[in-house]
């Protein structure tokens, strides 16, 4: 790919988020999600391999049928209440059409499945994109439609989180665990929707900053699979002796970063009276924990001086490998 093409893309992938971020009109924020999801498809497809191409496909049939599903939702919804306002979404029939849109766009369950399996096909850096900039978007509209039905959330939310944990209990490619692990935060993010817009906002940022510095601690590292981690201290020590406090983080463990938006949505559900739907969470949470405690196993246990087989040549090199005629 030419740089002049890759720059048009990624310019492409900007305005359509700033156009729906700026949109007040219905079909102008489904003109800019569409700009988005035709901008990325030339980049998930860039590697040429017949699993890209199967990644590329399976999320081309996802986003279109949530896209027609969500122009369908807006058009019912203007001929109901006369208005193509997105903040004029009252009927109860299309409003919950554009949240189950918005969630099959963005991967909350029980709407997910197609996230892990794209996920796999593709690059890490265009995975960290698909993680982080594609949810831009579709979560922006799901923010300014939420506070309607709070029931409706809270189930999406739930059946994330459980989803997310669960889902990574046995994958061993860490692209599949960070699609898993998205799926699971972004219902932390929704669960707390109707109840505290501010604090969703807090939980998405951090979600990202986290997000970031894993895909980039993975992407320096050239590492792809779990058994990969045990001798990728020997790429980058420095990072990767920090990359257990990024997982950590993510998993929620105090003092780290990534404790403060978990314990203030817990917080808040108790004080909105839902105190079950705080346990509930709360203990859905420990399935994403293992797999996060997994991957931090496997880099800290086998880093020096506990693994001194990890040092030798045949080891590092795999070219050393083949025996001499």
């Amino acid at each position: 790919m030419t740089p002049l093409i890759y720059s048009t893309l990624i310019i492409s992938l900007g305005i359509g988020t700033t156009l729906t971020f700026a949109s007040t009109h219905w079909y102008l924020a489904w003109m800019g999600i569409e700009i988005n999801t035709l901008a990325i498809i030339p980049l998930m497809t860039q590697s040429h391999s017949p699993r890209a191409t199967e990644a590329t496909t399976k999320y081309f049939f996802a986003q279109a049928t949530a896209s027609a599903t969500l122009l369908f939702a807006a058009t019912s919804n203007a001929f109901f209440t006369g208005s193509w306002d997105i903040l004029q979404t009252n009927n109860p029939l299309t409003y919950t059409l554009m949240t189950l849109a918005l969630a099959m766009k963005i991967g909350l369950a029980p709407l997910h499945s197609w996230m892990p399996e794209v996920m796999q096909g593709l690059t890490l850096l265009t995975g960290l994109i698909l993680s982080t900039w594609q949810k831009l978007a579709p979560f922006c509209l799901i923010y300014q439609i939420q506070p309607h039905s709070p029931n409706l959330f809270m189930a999406l939310g739930l059946l994330s989180i459980v989803a997310g944990g669960w889902g990574g209990f046995n994958q061993v490619q860490l692209r599949k665990i960070l699609a898993y692990s998205s799926i699971a935060h972004l219902g932390w993010m929704v669960l707390i929707l109707s109840f505290s817009p501010p604090l969703t906002l807090v939980a998405f940022s951090t979600y990202l900053m986290m997000t970031f510095s894993l895909f980039y601690s993975f992407m320096m590292t050239k590492t792809t699979h779990i058994n990969s981690l045990s001798t990728s201290w020997a790429k980058i020590p420095t990072l990767t002796a920090l990359t257990p406090l990024i997982l950590l983080s993510l998993g929620g463990l105090p003092p780290l970063t990534g404790f403060l938006p978990k314990w203030m949505i817990l917080q808040e559900l108790t004080k909105q009276d839902l105190a079950l739907v705080a346990v509930l969470a709360a203990l859905f949470s420990l399935f994403s924990l293992y797999f996060y405690l997994r991957l931090s196993y496997a880099m800290t246990l086998t880093m020096p001086p506990n693994n001194p087989a990890g040092t030798l040549p045949w080891r590092l090199n795999p070219s050393h490998n083949t025996l001499p005629p």
